[in-house]
This record gives structure tokens, sequence and C-alpha cells, in this order.
């Protein structure tokens, strides 16, 4: 551990607190607050994007989300939902989330703390579900969102929406999961194919957990972050914080796609079919945040889901197009403390 991190644990208290999903999965929220002053703002929910964990807004970087929300007073939860690597892989779909992870997850929250309302910081499908939840209103409790990469209005490169539409129907027949750490560990045939299809296509860097995210994930070379806005320390690290997504996941994402917007698939009567249909049940903010170089979902899919929120309550909502930033590197790029994380804190603390 670095000396860094040996300082956060000095000065941070963290606590996991298991909570139960609405079809009784086992799930789990990490408070972290400061050792020495009681939080001073409200509780912040973090929630991660497929296949990681909560851990993803913890790169070793000087200073991560985390370390920045608490110095400005805010109770930081970070949730583990059902996509959370930490957890045996389960074929998920955003529905299931939607429906009954964050809900309990913000439920949880409220009960721990007393807190009336609380606030939130969501991530690429940890995005689109809170979203979901949020349009159905079944997160009352939630007044901002901050959403990173995709909400609403899902819109991919041309290259993605080929793999969506002719790749994922093949593999799911021999797969059920990809798994970007196949990189570092291939466990049988059809993981060592697909490693070596991506050490042949892929040669942006000599990090294969890297090249297997850009491959699972998008169309770029990388598709998460760019390597320039990223340490050496924070690219050998994320070969630990991927894992299996399930297939099933791209199968709805491809149906969202295709609409423009998000669809449920699994027919649930508290949910719509079409998350546009009718105005959202939500009186939430939304801030909308986007790299401009994202390769995983393009920033057109935040900027018209701005235009959407926008045309429904005009002024209320917000829209943040960050330049040379892609996708994770938002939250774990070397200068991200300075780039991006004020831009978050003043749409919180509006």
């Amino acid at each position: 551990m670095s000396s860094n991190n040996n300082n956060k644990a000095e000065q941070y208290h963290e606590r996991t607190i298991p909570f139960q999903t609405g079809d009784e999965r086992q799930l789990n929220l990490i408070n972290v607050r400061l050792r020495d002053h009681p939080p001073s703002r409200s509780p912040v929910i973090l929630v991660h994007g497929a296949g990681v964990r909560a851990n993803i807004f913890r790169a070793p970087v000087q200073t991560d989300i985390v370390d920045a929300l608490l110095e400005q007073g805010y109770d930081v939860w970070l949730e583990n939902w059902r996509a959370s690597i930490d957890f045996p892989a389960n074929e998920w779909t955003l529905d299931q989330a939607a429906l009954y992870d964050h809900p309990e997850a913000v439920k949880k929250i409220i009960e721990e703390t007393g807190a009336e309302s609380i606030k939130a910081i969501i991530h690429c499908q940890g995005s689109t579900s809170f979203t979901m939840s949020a349009i159905a209103g079944l997160i009352p409790q939630v007044d901002t969102i901050v959403t990173n990469a995709v909400s609403s209005h899902p819109l991919v490169p041309a290259w993605s929406r080929f793999k969506l539409i002719f790749f994922v129907p093949v593999v799911s027949l021999i797969s059920p999961y990809l798994n970007p750490h196949w990189g570092v560990d291939a466990p049988n045939w059809f993981a060592k194919f697909i490693t070596l299809m991506v050490n042949l296509t892929h040669h942006e860097c000599n990090n294969a957990v890297c090249k297997q995210v850009s491959f699972t994930y998008g169309a770029g070379f990388p598709a998460l972050w760019k390597h320039e806005n990223i340490s050496e320390e924070t690219h050998e690290w994320v070969k630990q914080e991927f894992s299996d997504v399930p297939l099933r996941f791209f199968r709805q994402i491809a149906e969202c796609v295709s609409k423009g917007h998000l669809v449920s698939v699994e027919n649930f009567p508290q949910l719509p079919q079409d998350f546009t249909a009718e105005p959202p049940k939500t009186d939430a903010r939304f801030a909308f945040f986007a790299g401009q170089q994202n390769r995983c979902f393009l920033p057109q899919s935040q900027i018209n889901a701005f235009h959407y929120f926008d045309k429904l309550k005009p002024g209320f909502h917000s829209l943040q197009l960050i330049e040379k930033y892609s996708h994770l590197d938002i939250f774990m790029g070397s200068n991200a403390a300075q780039d991006t994380f004020p831009l978050i804190l003043e749409e919180l603390n509006k």
C-alpha cells in the first residue's frame, strides 16, 4: 500500500453495510467518512458501471472522487449493485438493477442516516439503470443526479453497433459472459480465442486487460480512457478491476441503442416499456456529463438526454462536455481532481 493510501486509511472511517434487494439478493454499500469530522452535507451515492465494482471510483491517484467529496463535507456511499465483480457472476439486466437494487440501496442510506434526501453520482450502466429507477419514480429521495457517459439516450460508435447486432448473438451461443480479465487468465478455449483475437487487433498498449476492455466495451484504442490521462500505476491497477459482464445485458443495451433511448426487457409492471413514452416521475435535477473523446458511448448520448430533459423542464438541468476526456478517466484521470471534479462538485452544490 502506498503512503498516500496509508494516510487515507488513517483519516477515513469505512464500514460495509449489507442490504437485501427486492428479489432477495445480498448486496452492499460502503460508507466512507472522515474520522475527525462528521459530514456537513447530505449523503451521496456513487454507482459504478458494468463488470467492475464500487472500487472503480478509488483509483490510485493523489485525490480520487471520494477524497474530493469528503473534503466538501459529503457523506459518501459507494453502491455495489448486482453487476459488481465483488459478487458471483450473474446474468443481470438493467431492469433488475432499476427495480430491485438501486431503490433498496437508497432506502438503506436514508435508514442509516436519517436524511430526507440524497444526491447521486452515476456512471455508465450504473447510470442507465439508476436513470431507469428515477424515471419510473422508484427513488423519490434523490434530488440531484450527476450522470456520466450515458443515461436515457444511449448512442454508440458504428463499430460498437456492429458488434451489438452481429457479434453478441453469436457469442451468446458459446458463452454467457465476456471477461476482460481473460487477458491475464483465459480459463478455456473460447477465452483463449477471444484473447488471441484481441491481441491481433489491438496494439495500443501492452496491458492485456486494457486491450480486452476496449474490445468488450467500445470502439476505441483504448475505448474507456485516454492513455495520456491516466498514470502507469492506474493503468496497471485496472487489471484487477474488470471481470465478467453478461451477454444478456449487451442484448438489452442493443435494443436501447436501436430505439435511441432506454427500453425495458423483462415486462416488470413497475417499469415502463419505453422510458420516453411519458414524462419522468422524478423531480431530481440531472447534470449530464460526457467526455468528448468517449469511444464507448458517444458524447451525443448525453447531449440527446439533456435535450430531452431540458425540453420537459427548460433551464433546470445542465450539460457538461469535458474536452480531452473519455469515459472512466473522468474519475480516474491523473488530473481529474483539477479538470473534472470541480465541475461535479459544482453541480452537487447547486
